[in-house]
């Protein structure tokens, strides 16, 4: 077996955003050696690595020279270039999730048409290799509205996804291919993080319920236990279990849901790496997300992925008018708050929904604690 403990392996990971300064506080208490590449010079991971590389994920040379220095490669971004990876993996590296199921997910009409031929449940949809392709046809058909539109590639929280409710929403959309789904008329939002082992051992968290910001599209509270019947529940695991192995993802895989109001499951998309929805394990869970992570790439057993408590997660966001040096107004009055947790990313400029930090909420009562996210979320600003 690899040494892996205080040792000179070394761990790679591509991009250095909150998720990566996350899963170094899991290497920092392992000791396990790490490298980090990122565009930024001031990307929150820079401080808590042991090697950090100023550079772009998406260049070849790059991510290839990078990576011929590690031993094992991870990503907390997908938006990096597969073609340096598939080399790497040639040539030995161990890369983690695949760039197979990398260059999947990276794709969004990809990443639906596997659902199709896996027999996933997902929502019915149509691809077009242009917005302008979509309006030809909106003038010779009358589209059935409201649809999603999804940009096939380089989209993420809140970008590159519009929901269109009639023909003057289809004017300014980016050029390039794009995946347009029918709107699914959802009771709630679930997710559920699966962790696979490159031993494959596979085990998913509990089911949780989040709340998106009906303007920006991003999360605003993330809820575990999601407030769903055991039945529910089982179904939701079961089929995130499922796509995982039909992915054959080392590492998480965060799989979004639509729960609908006839209590269907259906996947909405798929991330291979620790996720937003998966902030609060790291204090209700047994084994957080970011070590579960870990385990699973380096092929160590996989850590319960049970709570200890009931848990609300609160994305702090920058304020809407504030742009600059940034400020956590009233953070200590949050503070003082039981169960609570603030975590800041290390981004020191604040813009409009940018994601600046996060809150978490325990308690024994999924409700209470609910209670206290809505305190949290009047209570605190984030502003310049």
């Amino acid at each position: 077996m690899t040494n892996y403990f205080s040792s000179d392996f070394t761990l790679g990971i591509l991009g250095g955003g909150q998720l990566g300064k996350m899963l170094l506080a899991e290497t920092r208490k392992w000791d396990i050696t790490t490298k980090v590449l990122d565009p930024s010079p001031e990307a929150p991971a820079r401080l808590a690595c042991n090697e950090f590389v100023v550079g772009s994920l998406t260049d070849y040379d790059t991510v290839y020279n990078f990576g011929k220095g590690v031993d094992v490669l991870t990503i907390e971004i997908e938006h990096v270039n597969v073609q340096a990876l598939e080399a790497l993996e040639a040539e030995g590296v161990r890369v983690y999730p695949s760039p197979k199921t990398l260059s999947i997910v990276q794709d969004k009409v990809d990443q639906k048409l596997f659902y199709g031929e896996k027999g996933i449940p997902t929502s019915p949809f149509s691809v077009f290799e242009s917005p302008r392709v979509l309006q030809e046809e909106a003038l010779e058909y009358e589209l059935n509205y409201p649809l999603v539109w999804k940009s096939a590639r380089f989209g993420y929280d809140g970008n590159g996804v519009k929901v269109l409710r009639n023909d003057n929403d289809l004017e300014g959309l980016p050029e390039g291919l794009c995946v347009v789904e029918d709107f699914v008329p959802f009771e709630k939002e679930l997710a559920v993080i699966v962790a696979r082992s490159s031993t494959g051992e596979i085990a998913a968290y509990p089911v949780v319920e989040m709340e998106f910001h009906p303007e920006a599209n991003q999360v605003e509270y993330v809820l575990c236990p999601a407030r769903i019947s055991d039945d529910i529940a089982e179904k939701a695991q079961a089929l995130a279990l499922r796509t995982a192995e039909c992915f054959e993802v080392v590492g998480l895989l965060a799989v979004e849901f639509f729960l609908t109001k006839e209590g269907e499951v259906l996947v909405n998309e798929v991330a291979p790496r620790p996720h937003n929805s998966g902030h609060y394990s790291i204090e209700a869970s047994y084994t957080n997300q970011f070590e579960q992570h870990l385990r699973a790439i380096l092929g160590l057993p996989l850590g319960s992925t049970e709570s200890k408590a009931a848990a609300v997660m609160v994305n702090l966001v920058g304020a809407e008018g504030y742009t600059g040096e940034v400020v956590y107004k009233n953070i200590e009055q949050i503070m003082a708050l039981p169960g609570v947790t603030p975590h800041i990313y290390g981004k020191r400029e604040t813009r409009p929904f940018r994601k600046m930090g996060h809150v978490t909420i325990v308690n024994e009562d999924i409700n209470q604690a609910r209670r206290i996210a809505e305190e949290v979320k009047r209570t605190i600003q984030v502003i310049a």
